[in-house]
């Protein structure tokens, strides 16, 4: 009566082993040659100011960063190793070329038998050195002894949205950056950039269009938790008349660089009469920055701040007539225009030339807003499209709202009015298209310091690569 149930037994006992087996093999193997995940590359981040990841195509000619950093022959060879991702970067102590960063097992140890091969007595090639499973090269014996030794500290695990970033630059097309590397590139725009001070974005190419997502935030170091992926809202084209335009819930996005130095808010109050609670009502209103190319006369574009006023325009009104006995004290003249109840005052200079100015302007839902202008006064038919382009504030679930930015880069560039520290292809893009999605907090209507990014660049054609060398 047993045998037939140990006759039952036999195969079941065998598929366990079986299925153990095909299990623990395999595991056993990953252990002892486990995937590569670029560990050094969690030191690096902590030393780079801007960082991108690039895939792999040995296919493709060698990028010339290579060849640089490892002469023609080692490179060509290096090159044909590689199957995953690799990357470049730029240091935070701001000197110095870009570092070049693949993995180590890609090294092929044949060459390290061969004195003509280019590699030191290490097996290493010039100026380079070892981090974890990452070959570094540096541009010079300065540039590798300064990373070495800035190496040697002790550094903070990352954690949050620098952790995060990391998992970007290890598995995919990505560019990271830090204060620094975001100050350098943008220039004189960077304080109105405080809310975008360190993050990351993939990147993808679709065509002539580079597709960007990511997030950023206005504070280095972050640990503040993914934010709730939120799909972008469409976006009109920008108007053929404007070089960019920029959107937000609150203008404290755009001036919190700004108004916290108190080298600007001193002249301000002392000059302009501006104080806090002058500066209390500006940072609360939604707003839309344009800038216009202008074809002719002694500016090249005129720029036009609209501001979404809702209740009393006493305060508004206050602060605009404490701004003219200032004004008119450096020399101008003021010309008033409009109504009683949409006064408009423009300002000129002693050759009658319009510098800027102020008016009200009558919305489509029937309240004023208010239009700052720089340059030679808008026309009207350009104000009245500006009553009739979407709200400033693109409101989505969970969040406090959106900041857009629209821009066409590569006419600006023409014109000069962008900093020439920002990549070529940035520069040479026909048009810009970014959304930051601001978490909602209960600290205030951008309380959280997180912003979810997505947007694309219109390129003028596919490129090869998508270096952004600075």
């Amino acid at each position: 009566m047993t045998r037939p149930l140990q006759i039952r037994a036999l195969p079941l006992r065998c598929t366990a082993a079986l299925t153990a087996l095909l299990v623990l093999v395999p595991a056993g193997l990953l252990l002892r040659s486990p995937r590569p995940r670029a560990q050094g590359l969690e030191r690096l981040l902590g030393q780079a100011a801007l960082m991108q990841s690039f895939p792999a195509s040995p296919q493709r000619p060698v990028p010339a960063l290579w060849s640089q950093r490892l002469g023609p022959a080692l490179a060509s060879n290096v090159w044909q190793q590689q199957r995953r991702v690799w990357w470049q970067f730029w240091g935070r102590d701001g000197d110095g070329g870009a570092y070049l960063a693949f993995p180590a097992h890609t090294l092929p140890p044949s060459l390290t038998a061969r004195p003509a091969s280019g590699l030191s007595p290490q097996g290493l090639p010039p100026n380079s050195l070892r981090v974890d499973d990452l070959v570094v090269v540096a541009a010079d014996p300065l540039s590798q002894r300064l990373l070495q030794d800035q190496l040697r500290l002790a550094q903070r695990q990352r954690r949050g949205l620098e952790q995060r970033c990391l998992l970007r630059l290890q598995q995919e097309q990505a560019v990271f950056w830090a204060p620094l590397g975001l100050g350098v590139m943008a220039g004189p725009m960077a304080p109105l950039l405080q809310r975008f001070q360190e993050g990351c974005l993939s990147l993808q190419l679709e065509g002539a269009s580079l597709g960007l997502t990511g997030e950023a935030s206005s504070a280095s170091g972050l640990l503040s938790a993914p934010g709730r992926p939120q799909p972008a809202p469409p976006l009109p084209p920008l108007p053929a008349d404007l070089l960019l335009e920029w959107r937000g819930p609150v203008l404290d996005a755009l001036l919190q660089g700004l108004l916290s130095r108190q080298l600007i808010r001193e002249p301000l109050a002392a000059r302009y009469g501006i104080g806090d609670g002058q500066l209390a009502l500006l940072r609360r209103v939604p707003f839309v920055l344009r800038l216009r190319p202008l074809a002719q006369g002694p500016f090249q574009a005129g720029l036009e701040v609209q501001l979404r006023v809702s209740g009393e325009r006493r305060p508004w009104t206050q602060l605009l007539d404490a701004l003219v006995p200032p004004l008119e004290a450096q020399g101008l003249a003021a010309t008033r225009t409009g109504s009683a109840a949409l006064p408009a005052i423009s300002w000129r200079r002693e050759d009658g030339l319009v510098v800027g100015g102020w008016r009200w302007v009558l919305a489509a839902s029937g309240q004023p807003q208010l239009l700052l202008y720089l340059g030679p006064e808008p026309p009207l038919a350009h104000t009245a499209a500006t009553l009739a382009a979407p709200t400033a504030t693109i409101g989505l679930p969970g969040s406090a709202g959106a900041t857009v930015l629209r821009a066409r880069p590569k006419a600006l560039a023409r014109l000069g009015l962008l900093p020439p520290e920002l990549p070529q292809l940035v520069q040479q893009a026909a048009q810009l298209d970014l959304v930051a999605i601001h978490a909602a907090s209960g600290a205030g209507v951008l309380g959280s310091p997180l912003s979810q990014l997505t947007g694309q660049l219109q390129l003028q054609r596919r490129p090869q690569r998508l270096p952004l060398d600075r």
